[in-house]
């Protein structure tokens, strides 16, 4: 019996040593300090919170509100009859020009990186208007015009089924011309920006990557959804939006994960019942139906977002991606970002202070130094002095760390203690 307390004790100390754990203050207290937070960012917004940060502002600002020194490009949802007739004006445009003895090509806006502006007052990148020609006459450009063409005749097949089809469908529609699915993405993104419509509207999808868990209750074509009830897996995120209506949520703010381990955690542990909450992951890289719906609960629920992510700069470039937009879709940032998201963790400052062990670090590569030395020359990094400074730390330091570097301290040091104390300290960028 003595030896059973004995050992009881001394699991109890243990856990007392575990950085931090002694400073954490109830649920109730942390709670109470996040609704306190949270009712008064609503009240900011309301009096009239500037740029992209005020979602809840009824009006918030747009492309067309400000006086740019280049003309920008972006695009809108358009119906599938919408954009069936600006396929076939394109093929119009096309055949007169070739009996007007002008040959054949494709004016394509230009999505490289030289034509990216990233506008501070929205806090996301969008696409100048710039345009190149794709002519059908030019070795370096016959096959590009070939399977632009293709493209454009199969989206043309899916608007007059009115069918959707993942983009792997459409890659295998004819492989020997598009030899690799890379090529075949990239055109189909050349499209939407060409014919002004958000990808979505072309009917092509990406096959189901991203879940949700937690206090969220959504229509799903239909049907109700409650994703307290999914299980350890949650719901897959549904790749057409366009099926999501009538969100529902007493979350007190979203949690967005970058890996699916601390996503599996998370869920596991039931996070999102002792902190009401909502839990995304991508599962790495956010594909265009997460972003879709990040921004959907964003604005609808008018909840703050909260984004775990690795201490290094992948991490940071992956919540650059949700909350700023990514370079090769900037045509339609309007609709794929989502404001304000705040840096929770895993911060480099993060690594001293929860006291890391030295074997649960990882040294930069030369690669990860140069892209982290790019990122800090990145506007939309300079705009956030407190990413700056974390950001001149990692380089500086040499160090990574994966968000389950954690675990060192236990399993669930990350639900018991970790995000806890964040939300206490509301220590977020």
């Amino acid at each position: 019996m003595a030896d059973k307390k004995k050992r009881k004790r001394s699991k109890d100390d243990q856990a007392e040593d575990l950085p931090f754990k002694n400073i954490l203050e109830s649920d109730d207290v942390i709670l109470q300090l996040l609704k306190s937070y949270i009712s008064s960012s609503l009240s900011a917004a309301a009096a009239g919170g500037s740029g992209a940060s005020s979602s809840s502002s009824s009006k918030p600002l747009t492309l067309a509100d400000l006086s740019l020194s280049s003309s920008c490009r972006e695009v809108a949802d358009l119906s599938l009859s919408s954009v069936q007739t600006a396929i076939e004006t394109v093929i119009v445009q096309i055949t007169r020009s070739i009996l007007a003895g002008d040959g054949f090509s494709f004016s394509v806006p230009s999505r490289a990186a030289s034509n990216q502006l990233y506008v501070p007052e929205l806090d996301r990148i969008v696409l100048k208007d710039k345009s190149t020609l794709r002519p059908f006459a030019s070795v370096s450009s016959v096959r590009k015009t070939t399977i632009t063409t293709r493209i454009l005749a199969l989206i043309h097949q899916l608007c007059l089924r009115n069918i959707h089809v993942t983009k792997r469908d459409l890659f295998y529609t004819d492989v020997k011309l598009f030899q690799d699915q890379t090529q075949s993405d990239a055109v189909l993104d050349d499209v939407s920006c060409m014919l002004g419509c958000t990808r979505s509207s072309l009917n092509v999808i990406a096959a189901e990557k991203g879940v949700v868990v937690g206090r969220l209750i959504f229509s799903d074509n239909g049907d109700m959804i409650d994703c307290t009830k999914m299980g350890m897996g949650g719901k897959a995120i549904p790749p057409n939006i366009d099926r999501v209506g009538d969100m529902q949520s007493d979350a007190m703010f979203i949690l967005l994960v970058e890996k699916d381990a601390a996503y599996i955690r998370l869920a596991e542990d039931r996070f999102y019942n002792r902190f009401p909450c909502i839990i995304v992951t991508a599962k790495g890289q956010p594909d265009v139906a997460t972003r879709l719906f990040l921004r959907k609960m964003k604005m609808e629920l008018k909840l703050p977002v909260l984004a775990l992510v690795d201490s290094d700069p992948y991490g940071l470039k992956i919540l650059s991606v949700y909350g700023c937009g990514s370079k090769n879709m900037s045509y339609d940032s309007a609709n794929l970002t989502t404001p304000d998201i705040k840096w929770l963790g895993i911060r480099p400052s993060d690594l001293d202070k929860y006291k890391i062990p030295e074997q649960c670090r990882l040294p930069m590569t030369e690669q990860d130094i140069k892209t982290g030395k790019d990122m800090l020359e990145e506007d939309f990094v300079k705009k956030n002095p407190g990413w700056v400074e974390e950001l001149n730390l990692m380089v500086k330091t040499k160090q990574k760390a994966e968000i389950q570097a954690l675990s060192s301290f236990g399993f669930q040091y990350l639900s018991e203690v970790y995000l806890p104390l964040k939300l206490q300290q509301q220590d977020w960028l």
